[in-house]
């Protein structure tokens, strides 16, 4: 599936995996979670077992299982399943990739290896070339998270060049406040047609306007996403901006910080996601694992609130009480 019907662009929801309390995967609400993106948020494109994901701190065998349930319940419903298949170790990483191309997924992404660091761009590119070599049917995507990994290569160093060492490189998921670097990943590869997905959800639309052709989402302080339930609010933005109704579009945009902004300040990361979109889509994510520990009532109540004063739970009573709800 190297060259998929359709570009993977627009929002990329960076999916949650949902636990019980025992903190084992919830496998039984992935469909009814599918069915909520795409009808809900008007999201139809999903990175699995990413950050917000913690596929990190999933097992092998959890991860692929996860893996597989977004394909089989995505399937004809979700434009792009992408699974991230990053891994310390270079075997992990292949048997992930291989696995990801044997279920039909639509295409794969990794992060740098973070505890044994490349140290420089050839380095970094041998790793992910031999990741991307073992699903060779499949697009592959560098996901650039430099707050995590450590490591520091900037990503316009890295696509110099890159698609004559990786054949199916695709395009980068950018999860950095870097936009020089941003800019200039576009600015030098514009024949290239690659994905350009950005990936810090308070700053959309200034990447929008340096040439992002999509979002996968996360924010700067907690790298998780906003898009899980807050996708029609920033598919609105993307609309605005495409009739090139830059007013409307920046309106967005801010509504979109007032609510990021508030939470950050509050302590906000992918335990808090998972509470928040428990809350507004009424699908039990349960807890994060270890060792994350779970969101307290008293952020919850208040993100609540704060949801409300913006009209994104649009609840009855809430509508016209506060002057900062978005239009």
């Amino acid at each position: 599936m190297a060259c998929p019907k359709k570009k993977l662009q627009g929002l990329v929801a960076a999916t949650i995996t949902p636990m019980t309390e025992n903190g084992e995967i919830n496998f039984s609400v992935i469909g009814q979670y599918v069915d909520y993106l795409v009808k809900e948020q008007g999201v139809k494109s999903v990175f699995v077992n990413g950050t917000t994901g913690e596929g990190l701190s999933l097992s092998i065998s959890e991860r692929r299982q996860v893996a597989e349930e977004w394909v089989t319940r995505g399937r004809n419903k979700l434009d792009h399943v992408v699974i991230h298949v990053g891994a310390l170790s270079l075997k992990e990483s292949q048997e992930l990739a291989r696995h990801a191309a044997e279920i039909g997924a639509d295409g794969i992404a990794a992060i740098a290896p973070f505890f044994l660091k490349p140290w420089n761009k050839d380095v970094l590119i041998n790793f992910l070339k031999e990741v991307a070599a073992a699903a060779p049917a499949l697009p592959f995507y560098y996901y650039h998270i430099p707050a995590l990994t450590g490591v520091k290569i900037r990503a316009e160093e890295l696509l110099d060049g890159i698609q004559d060492k990786i054949p199916t490189f695709r395009g980068l998921k950018f999860s950095d406040q870097d936009l020089l670097d941003f800019g200039q990943c576009v600015d030098q590869n514009r024949q290239q047609q690659f994905a350009f997905l950005f990936g810090v959800d308070e700053q959309l639309l200034s990447a929008l306007v340096m040439g992002a052709t999509g979002a996968v989402g996360s924010t700067c302080c907690c790298l998780a996403s906003t898009y899980n339930y807050l996708g029609k609010k920033t598919n609105q933005m993307l609309e605005a901006f495409e009739q090139k109704d830059f007013s409307s579009a920046l309106n967005y945009q801010f509504c979109i910080q007032r609510f990021i902004n508030f939470v950050v300040k509050l302590g906000f990361g992918v335990s808090q996601t998972k509470a928040i979109m428990t809350l507004v889509s009424g699908i039990p994510m349960g807890p994060p694992r270890l060792p994350l520990q779970k969101a307290s009532k008293e952020f919850t109540d208040s993100a609540e609130a704060k949801l409300k004063s913006l009209d994104f739970l649009s609840l009855t009573g809430f509508k016209d009480r506060n002057m900062e709800a978005c239009s």
